[in-house]
This record gives C-alpha cells, sequence and structure tokens, in this order.
C-alpha cells in the first residue's frame, strides 16, 4: 500500500465524494489525518516561537476551528501577542511553559494566580508542566516563556477560528485602541 500524498492522507481505497475530488467546496464527508510530520509552518508567528498549523480552513476545511503545535524554544519568551475574537485551549505536551498575562484585579483567583481585589494590573505568571491545560480568553494580552535552558517547550494549540489569530503587541499592557 502507498502513503497517501496532498494536504491530508485520506484513506486510498475510499471513492472521491459527488462531484470529484474537490465536490462542492472543501471535503466534509471524510474524516481527515494530519501527520504529525506534515505540519505546516506557514502560519502567523510571533517572536520566540514557531507555530505549526494541523487542522485549519486551508488544510481540512475546518470552518470554526484551527489547531496545531507551538515550540518555544529553551530560554526564550515569545513577543506578547493576543489572538483577536479567538478563544484558545492549550495543553502542554513537553517542557514546563509559562503563560505571562496582565491580572487587573477583577478575576476570582479561581485559575491559579489571577483575582485577588482591585488594585494596579500586576503581572501574573502560570506555571504549567506536561498534561497541564490553559484556557485564553479572547484579545487577552499574554507571552510565552520556557525559563529552561535545556529542554524545548511543545504545546498543543485549539482555538475558536477557522485560522491562526495572531497579533503583536509592543507590550502586555494595550488600551482596546492599540489592540
Amino acid at each position: 500500500m502507498t502513503a497517501p500524498t496532498g494536504n491530508d492522507a485520506f484513506h486510498p481505497d475510499l471513492p472521491d465524494p459527488p462531484g470529484g475530488p474537490a465536490g462542492p467546496g472543501p471535503s466534509r464527508r471524510r474524516v481527515h489525518h494530519v501527520r504529525a510530520d506534515a505540519l505546516d509552518g506557514d502560519t502567523a508567528q510571533s517572536g520566540g516561537m514557531r507555530r505549526f498549523a494541523a487542522i485549519s480552513g486551508a488544510r481540512v476545511g475546518s470552518e470554526r476551528i484551527w489547531m496545531g503545535q507551538t515550540h518555544v524554544a529553551p530560554s526564550t519568551a515569545s513577543a506578547d501577542h493576543h489572538h483577536g475574537a479567538s478563544e484558545t485551549a492549550i495543553h502542554v505536551i513537553s517542557g514546563h511553559p509559562e503563560f505571562v498575562f496582565l491580572d487587573d484585579g477583577s478575576g476570582d483567583g479561581a485559575d491559579g494566580g489571577a483575582g485577588g481585589g482591585a488594585g494596579a494590573p500586576r503581572e501574573v505568571r502560570l506555571r504549567t508542566g506536561p498534561g497541564d491545560y490553559v484556557f485564553v480568553p479572547p484579545y487577552v494580552p499574554h507571552r510565552e516563556e520556557n525559563p529552561d535552558p535545556d529542554e524545548e517547550a511543545v504545546v498543543v494549540i485549539a482555538r475558536s477560528t477557522q485560522e491562526a489569530i495572531v497579533v503583536n503587541l509592543p507590550s502586555l499592557f494595550t488600551r482596546k485602541s492599540e489592540s
């Protein structure tokens, strides 16, 4: 049996959908398989990290989700950024990445670091490890850091938009008009 080719690995014995291989728009009648060695690095980037798309509208025809991997090199921090209207879920695969954001004091403290009353915004650092999950709400400025001098940090990212949205920022503290 030969390995499937193209953007995703359809089962080679399945017939094309009605209307030919292209069908009516992206194929939505098949399960798509994106191999680990077929991730696409041609996606929005922030300094200090590399993002790779696995599931996207361009690659598999997804309409409401983007999914991929992010790699943060040892002793590196990403640029400050947010992901627009996307909700972002993160699953830590390896390493001990840290997620840094500003807490305005309005949170309830239930997320392991934010909240605790009114006052000046303060930087919060969430330290994570393999198996942990992180949720980043829309438009929340943040950055990823990998303080380990030897080990790369790898995370799986899922976003609620079809494509990866990355808005790089000059700092974590931005006024609404700057983002």
